[in-house]
């Protein structure tokens, strides 16, 4: 069977450009996945099971077995069917080249710093980007090659990373800018010829480590800046910032930097200055920090000291 428009995804952005594309631009002929139980085995955040879109009218769903696409009956699927255009949307994965090799327009999907490709090449570059405080975002659109976010670049876009903006803020941002860039990547496959992409870069090669959710522990001898833009980096869907209260380990959500002024030399780094309105006042190296949301399964309290 031939597939025109395919659309690899896991997560609740995939459900979104997915049906952007069907409705508003062109079919999607095929969606691939991954089944739920997929995920026991690999930490997706924001995860969503696509298995519903088969009930809307011509889209196929196939749910692979493997992450990486290298079961056997993944492997049969694409080796014995044809497709033309791929687009990548929440896929944390490598496609690999004997996938690849069966588009004869390509597999398209995004990467993004703040610079350009090939610098900033590697893992969770939105998180990254705002805990090391960037404030700008470069999203490419790119054709996938058998390396990791090469700079074949179809096309960019620059949104703003604001200090007010979070992990889920700057997803709203990625995900308007993706779709922008999506509309005109089938505009380029509608003419029928290659689609045009530029390697062409004086750039050098730099990477994001991956991402792992013990990243999140807070240090509370880091300055009040670092610590925010933490939070605000793995905040939701991400598993979010964490600390100690003695042993209990306390989820920070949401916090934003209180103030700098005060005299707070009598507290520890860490400590509960005060608790008003179920916020928590909390002293840093440098400053304090207003913890706005937070889980903790034990009461937290004025003068308690946060590890």
């Amino acid at each position: 069977m031939h597939y025109n428009i395919v659309v690899f995804g896991v997560k609740d952005a995939s459900e979104n450009v997915i049906k952007y594309i069907h409705n508003d631009l062109m079919k999607v002929d095929l969606v691939v996945t991954i089944a739920p139980d997929v995920t026991k085995k690999n930490q997706v955040a924001g995860y969503k099971g696509l298995s519903s879109l088969k009930d809307d009218p011509g889209i196929e769903v196939y749910e692979a077995k493997r992450y990486p696409l290298d079961d056997a009956d993944t492997q049969a699927f694409f080796r014995d069917n044809s497709f033309d255009l791929g687009i990548v949307m929440g896929w944390q994965r490598l496609i690999p080249a004997q996938v690849l090799e069966r588009f004869s327009k390509g597999v398209f999907g995004f990467h993004g710093n703040a610079g350009y490709l090939p610098f900033g090449r590697g893992r969770s570059p939105l998180n990254w980007s705002i805990l090391l405080g960037d404030s700008r975002f470069n999203l490419n659109l790119f054709r996938y090659d058998e390396q990791a976010d090469s700079p074949n670049v179809f096309e960019t876009t620059m949104f703003s990373i604001t200090p007010h903006d979070d992990i889920r803020t700057a997803s709203y941002k990625n995900l308007i800018a993706s779709k922008r860039m999506i509309k005109d990547l089938i505009e380029a496959y509608k003419t029928g010829g290659d689609i045009p992409i530029r390697t062409e870069s004086k750039d050098f090669d730099s990477w994001y480590d991956k991402r792992t959710p013990k990243d999140g522990k807070i240090d509370f001898t880091k300055r009040t800046r670092e610590i925010y833009n933490l939070i605000r980096a793995v905040a939701s869907p991400f598993p979010g910032a964490f600390c100690f209260a003695d042993e209990t380990r306390v989820t920070i959500w949401q916090a934003q930097p209180f103030d700098e002024m005060l005299d707070f030399r009598e507290y520890a780094p860490g400590e509960i200055i005060d608790i008003m309105d179920e916020r928590l006042i909390v002293r840093t190296v440098d400053a304090s920090l207003l913890i706005t949301k937070y889980e903790s399964e034990v009461p937290l309290k004025k003068g308690m000291v946060l590890t």
